[in-house]
């Protein structure tokens, strides 16, 4: 069932509950007829990007400004051997814009949004890293809220063939209640469990 005929069967299905539930005295409440989770995907290739890097960076690092989803601006920093990625007009000022990985890392050239009632409220992407003689690739799960973004979880994509299950799930179960100024992102292992 695709999105728009699953929207039009919900609509139809509230209409029919709201008026039973209306003959019978009760009220149907907003939050129990939300439409379901859904995932976008948007490129991220940073050659189609602007760049938009300050002079006095430009010897050390870089900065574009690529489109996302809904027109978001999605903004990816380089510098050290590492990335940082940020959301909105103001990603720059963002928690997530000062987020990364240990390791030295690239990002993957697509983005996964996780979306609800047509709003974006988290996003994952996968880094991949080489360190202290290792090399894997990590999910990382993006808050996005009103004034802030954040990271909430990284998922150890390695050996785990539910790690993209197990990023959505963080994604859809903890982003919109997760705090970028008081909680710490949890990090998940081969197995899906918490390793911290």
């Amino acid at each position: 069932m695709t999105g728009q005929v699953a929207r039009i069967f919900a609509k139809v299905l509230v209409a029919v509950l709201s008026a039973i539930l209306g003959a019978a005295g009760l009220v149907l409440a907003p939050a129990a007829i939300a439409g379901p989770v859904e995932s976008a995907y948007t490129p991220l290739v940073l050659e189609k990007c602007d760049n938009i890097t300050p002079s006095e960076m430009a010897e050390h690092g870089a900065v574009f400004r690529c489109a996302g989803f809904g027109g978001t601006d999605v903004r990816v920093a380089k510098g050290d051997l590492r990335m940082f990625v940020s959301y909105g007009k103001r990603a720059a000022d963002q928690a997530a814009a000062g987020q990364t990985l240990p390791a030295f890392n690239s990002i993957g050239e697509r983005l996964e949004w996780r979306i609800k009632d047509g709003k974006a409220f988290a996003t994952i992407l996968r880094f991949r890293w080489d360190g202290d003689g290792a090399k894997g690739s990590t999910l990382v799960v993006t808050k996005l809220g009103k004034t802030d973004s954040c990271h909430v979880a990284y998922v150890q994509a390695e050996k785990n063939p539910d790690a993209n299950r197990l990023a959505r799930e963080g994604a859809d179960e903890d982003a919109r209640r997760f705090s970028c100024k008081r909680d710490q992102p949890r990090t998940y292992g081969p197995d899906g469990k918490p390793i911290d």
